[in-house]
């Protein structure tokens, strides 16, 4: 499998990372550094993007501050903050990088991207903790308890979506979960509760869409000698698998690679594109611009 292509960043007590947009303005930039100052917080990365191309100037920003008393609340940094969001009319967020984030992972009967989340999250590949898994089968039980994580099965018949679904949200709600992470789950998620994970949940799907649609596409793919195959990770929407898009991963294949073999690549690509965007999400590096993202690397 293919590395992360990133350094693993250790969090630094103390440090805090603000994320924000707003339209393009004079002095955002010095406003912000300016209120990061007043408060004895030291900038130690800044990264920056305006969308030109889209309508009205967008600015997006992502800083990493260390404050000057480590044990301060993450929500004094971000009600001192507030005014300055105020004044330029931003969507922010400030959140401490030494919490990890607590993932509900959903998965039905393969389980590649899941065992690979499982590693990179115990090793801090990817900062975060997997609270608990959910299944539609009960074929992955053994490999999640196995690692010492709760594992529920939860049949997603259609006749009784409805009350899948809220046993889901409740597991959810149960176990803190703040991000969901549909690991090659095959179910569809109603609009309802698409619409309640807004911006939480990420799935990961091969790229061959909308070509090769339904069962057996690496087989499809094989039958018409496609020569790049790929995966994509992005954010749940109520349209199905056309949420904004938060990493792709792709490779050459030619005509020597059987159907199994183009199988065996799509899956470590899955698992790289989705163990990616989660990383990405879980340390605030995602900045959502309409159906697009901005992705602070």
């Amino acid at each position: 499998m293919g590395s992360m292509s990133q350094t693993l960043h250790r969090p630094t007590v103390g440090r805090r990372v603000l994320t924000l947009s707003c339209l393009d303005q004079v002095g955002i930039v010095h406003a912000v550094a300016g209120s990061l100052a007043e408060r004895g917080a030291n900038i130690v990365d800044s990264q920056q993007f305006s969308d030109t191309e889209s309508g009205p100037v967008r600015f997006f920003m992502r800083l990493a501050v260390d404050v000057a008393d480590p044990d301060e609340p993450v929500q004094a940094l971000s009600e001192a903050f507030a005014p300055v969001a105020e004044r330029f009319d931003m969507a922010y967020e400030v959140m401490d990088p030494s919490v990890r984030r607590r993932l509900l992972v959903l998965v039905s009967k393969l389980d590649h991207c899941l065992n690979d989340l499982l590693y990179r999250c115990r090793v801090g590949a990817v900062p975060a903790t997997i609270a608990a898994v959910v299944s539609n089968h009960d074929d992955v039980r053994g490999l999640v308890e196995a690692a010492g994580i709760p594992f529920h099965h939860v049949p997603m018949r259609k006749q009784d979506k409805p009350a899948a679904e809220a046993r889901m949200r409740a597991i959810g709600a149960q176990v803190g979960a703040d991000t969901w992470v549909l690991a090659r789950y095959m179910q569809i998620l109603s609009p309802d509760l698409c619409g309640q994970l807004a911006g939480r949940a990420i799935n990961i799907h091969h790229s061959f869409l909308p070509s090769f649609k339904g069962a057996r596409p690496y087989q499809q793919a094989y039958a018409r000698g496609v020569k790049l195959i790929g995966a994509t990770a992005h954010y749940v929407t109520a349209e199905l698998d056309e949420g904004p898009i938060i990493e792709q991963e792709v490779a050459r294949v030619d005509h020597t690679m059987g159907p199994d073999t183009l199988v065996a690549v799509g899956r470590d690509l899955e698992c790289l594109a989705l163990a990616r965007a989660v990383r990405w999400h879980v340390e605030n590096r995602i900045v959502l611009n309409g159906h697009r993202t901005v992705v602070f690397r």
